[in-house]
């Protein structure tokens, strides 16, 4: 395999292992999250945050942690037929399938964005990737002050606790692009082992 398909799947794989550790974690500030959501009601007035906070924090476990999954190869699939097949024919088979994932995730990606965008309060007549260079370069000349009036009116959720959406979109768009990112690696590494080559 050429030296620049070695390094990509060499540097994805490594930031998805350190993103994916760190996403581990997360599962235990849902659970404390959850564990004052239960005291709140029981001994004190409920707490309006935690249902929502939770969603949140759950989205961004499940988002950052799926591209650390995908490359242990843990993640759940059918193999009633696939299990007793060599080593190479299923290489061969999950990288044919991949590449629908590589279209889903590509697709999916860019609608997050614009959903994004639209978070980040999107004039209708702007598109997201010109929007999100608006930003950029009000940031850069301006600073915070410039970016806050850049950005117009912030989508916020319609429940009584009304938190900005923005934060955990931009999360889920950087799980998405990171799944993306390790998808293309995965079928990288198929195409090596159909080769017969160590990648």
């Amino acid at each position: 395999m050429p030296r620049i398909i070695r390094a990509y799947v060499k540097y994805v794989e490594a930031v998805n292992y350190r993103v994916g550790r760190f996403a581990m974690y997360l599962i235990f500030v849902l659970m404390a999250i959850l564990l004052w959501s239960s005291i709140s009601k029981t001994f004190f007035n409920p707490a309006q945050w935690t249902l929502e906070m939770a969603q949140f924090v759950m989205v961004a476990y499940y988002l950052l942690g799926g591209p650390y999954s995908m490359q242990l190869n843990s993640h759940v699939r059918m193999d009633l037929v696939y299990g007793s097949w060599s080593v190479k024919t299923k290489a061969y088979v999950d990288a044919f399938t991949i590449m629908g994932l590589i279209f889903y995730l590509a697709i999916l990606l860019h609608g997050g964005i614009g959903s994004t965008a639209y978070s980040l309060g999107q004039p209708y007549n702007v598109g997201p990737y010109e929007y999100f260079g608006q930003l950029g370069k009000a940031f850069f000349t301006g600073g915070f002050d410039a970016l806050a009036e850049a950005t117009g009116r912030l989508e916020r959720s319609p429940t009584a606790w009304r938190p900005y959406k923005s934060p955990i979109k931009l999360i889920a768009i950087f799980g998405i692009f990171l799944m993306l990112l390790q998808a293309i690696a995965v079928f990288f590494k198929d195409i090596a082992t159909i080769r017969g080559v160590k990648l």
